[in-house]
């Protein structure tokens, strides 16, 4: 059978190939100035140009979103490259669920500022926080594209995506997507999926979009091409392969030697945009990708973790096991290593998935799920239980605030709840976020913000109240460019020479000194030097001393000084359980704590941020606040004191 007549086209995704790579994605400057090298590539119908994490990144680098959006999509609207977006239905372009009426105002901005397409996808996969998201992107006069977020277990056939597309198309949809954001589908039953929805609707579009890490990609696009899918995604060098995308030039010449009608590629132009990439990965980009995320690696098929959150979720876990070390450290245990955590964690993972109802691990149940698993593996490397560490937008999930789970939780889950006094919710999820557009437009009014050419200001600060805040101040960039010089001057250090270390003895024996002075770059340090297994008047056996270099006086405030015992006994303190950034509330509706305030065993002092949920802090004894230790916003290790209460 030949393929020659069918035409397939090809999507580059340049937001998502940096969001599975690292954190950041390039600046408004960069991303105009590789458009048209794209653009002269000749080979993409379309480009996905924002969506879900790149507008949290342009305010995180003190960057105006919009003004990003539009420069950014210009280009190739004016040559008729169609841009799209991904949105997460309930959730929009966060982490958390939306009211309608910003919902609503999301698509209409998107498609003034030059987007085409929305790819809407919901997280549990439930068709009731994708049908506003399909009926908002036509009245905009956007082309709405549903996903079905692809994930492997008992629940989750062919069958299933197949009725779920039914769903989704009876609803309005006019383009369906096969969102394999773990790459684990497998290639048999992504064929016999697409098959389906082609038979019965010949004249839907559908899209495979895929992540390679696994290593199924190559040929799950294959088979998706057989069953007649007119768009493939793909990314390229130096971010395809790993927790990325297959690369185009290997698609495209598989394709073609299959018999279909691909674009042919302009090397050329192949070669600019590779260098522009290049060069902004060595910019500043490279320090905030884990060179893991550039391997492929089977060990995903278990735990069947999205490419997307690769890049954060190395960040994570380098942030927590410093945290669990440093515990380690002063308890007497041994140390774990990277790989050590990362197998312990994707063993949790397979654990805890079908406890919590099997929710496809896509944004941000993925996250739920790898941060309940993360928080189970740190409690229990410290003698803990399991399911201490529950943030609320884990219950949000658990308990049906977001949507249905595909399947129904364990019984010590269920039991857990009822003993914290949760109940479960089986109505619309819309229901239980009501419209909020006015509130903010009233805040715009009340800080004489300018609420933006169509509205698009008033959205973001309505999507993102937290990071337009902290953009409108100015922290957030302050804040991105101390991260940056930090880890500049790290890799500054590590690539560096060690000085010349010069050693001499202050005891004068020649021999086995007690006491050196080292001058490392023109300062000294007095080093005492024991020898445990010597006796006092014997021989000494040879060793190479392992001494600990320490200065006469720790420097002020420095956390790793001892801490001088308090003399009031009275005092109280609620310390931090995680690694992370302290807020006093989550959202506008709390009061926030302050001096003076009595609280009682079990209230809510505070949230600790961490891996984008909200970790609740409770008082584990009562008494009136008499210090908060922490400014809103502020970023604390474990173990640190975050209020004092007498």
């Amino acid at each position: 059978m030949t393929y020659m007549t069918k035409e397939i086209k090809f999507s580059l995704l340049y937001r998502d190939m940096w969001q599975s790579s690292g954190k950041y994605v390039p600046t408004v400057e960069q991303l105009t100035e590789v458009a048209p090298a794209i653009i002269d590539m000749g080979c993409f119908a379309r480009v996905e140009t924002n969506g879900g994490g790149f507008e949290q990144i342009n305010l995180l680098f003190g960057e105006n979103p919009n003004k990003s959006v539009r420069e950014w999509t210009q280009p190739f609207n004016d040559a008729g490259i169609q841009t799209h977006m991904l949105e997460r239905g309930l959730n929009g372009i966060r982490m958390s669920p939306v009211p309608a009426d910003v919902r609503r105002l999301m698509f209409q901005v998107k498609k003034k500022q030059g987007t085409d397409i929305a790819r809407s996808f919901d997280g549990l996969n439930d068709p009731r926080n994708l049908k506003n998201s399909i009926l908002f992107a036509k009245e905009a006069g956007m082309i709405s594209q549903a996903a079905l977020s692809l994930t492997v277990s008992p629940i989750h056939t062919v069958e299933y995506y197949i009725d779920l597309a039914d769903t989704l198309i009876e609803t309005g949809a006019d383009e369906i997507c096969i969102k394999d954001m773990a790459g684990v589908g497998r290639p048999a039953s992504i064929g016999r999926i697409i098959k389906n929805i082609k038979q019965k609707y010949p004249a839907i579009p559908v899209t495979y979009h895929g992540h390679a890490g696994p290593g199924f990609q190559m040929a799950s696009i294959l088979e998706a091409a057989y069953a007649g899918a007119e768009y493939i995604d793909v990314g390229m060098e130096p971010l395809s392969w790993g927790t990325g995308h297959a690369d185009l030039l290997a698609v495209q010449a598989m394709l073609k030697d299959a018999g279909f009608n691909v674009p042919d590629i302009n090397m050329k132009a192949y070669m600019k945009v590779r260098s522009l990439t290049q060069k902004y990965i060595d910019d500043f980009l490279g320090y905030y990708i884990d060179p893991k995320n550039r391997v492929m690696n089977s060990l995903l098929i278990g735990p069947g973790l999205p490419g997307g959150m690769m890049g954060s979720l190395m960040a994570d876990l380098e942030n927590n096991l410093i945290s669990l070390n440093k515990w380690k450290v002063k308890n007497g245990q041994s140390e774990l290593t990277q790989d050590d955590l990362l197998i312990k964690l994707f063993d949790e993972v397979t654990y805890v998935w079908p406890k919590v109802g099997y929710p496809p691990l896509v944004t941000p149940y993925s996250q739920y799920v790898k941060n309940l698993a993360l928080m189970n593996v740190l409690q229990l490397e410290k003698g803990k239980e399991r399911w201490t560490m529950i943030a609320d937008n884990i219950w949000d999930m658990i308990l049906g605030n977001a949507g249905k789970l595909p399947g129904t939780p364990a019984p010590e889950i269920i039991a857990l709840a009822k003993q914290q006094g949760r109940v479960f919710y089986t109505g619309d999820p819309q229901e239980l976020y009501p419209d909020q557009l006015d509130e903010f437009r009233a805040e715009m009014q009340q800080k004489n913000w300018d609420a933006g050419q169509d509205d698009e200001e008033l959205f973001e600060l309505a999507m993102h109240p937290e990071q337009y805040r902290a953009y409108k101040s100015g922290d957030a960039k302050r804040s991105f460019e101390a991260d940056l010089a930090k880890r500049k001057a790290e890799k500054e250090t590590l690539s560096t020479p060690s000085a010349p270390v010069v050693v001499k003895t202050t005891n004068g024996s020649g021999c086995q000194p007690r006491t050196v002075v080292i001058t490392i770059d023109n300062e000294e340090y007095v080093v005492s030097i024991s020898y445990p297994d010597a006796e006092t008047n014997g021989p000494q056996p040879a060793r190479s001393p392992e001494p600990v270099l320490q200065k006469e006086t720790a420097a002020a405030g420095d956390k790793s000084a001892a801490p001088v015992p308090s003399s009031n006994r009275s005092v109280k303190e609620v310390v931090s359980p995680l690694e992370g950034k302290f807020f006093l509330t989550k959202d506008s509706s709390e009061t926030a704590l302050k001096v003076g305030d009595i609280v009682k065993k079990d209230d809510i002092i505070g949230y600790i941020e961490s891996m984008k949920t909200y970790n609740a802090v409770a008082a584990e004894e009562g008494g009136t606040v008499i210090e908060i230790c922490f400014a809103n916003g502020d970023s604390v290790d474990e173990d640190d004191v975050l209020i004092k209460i007498k």
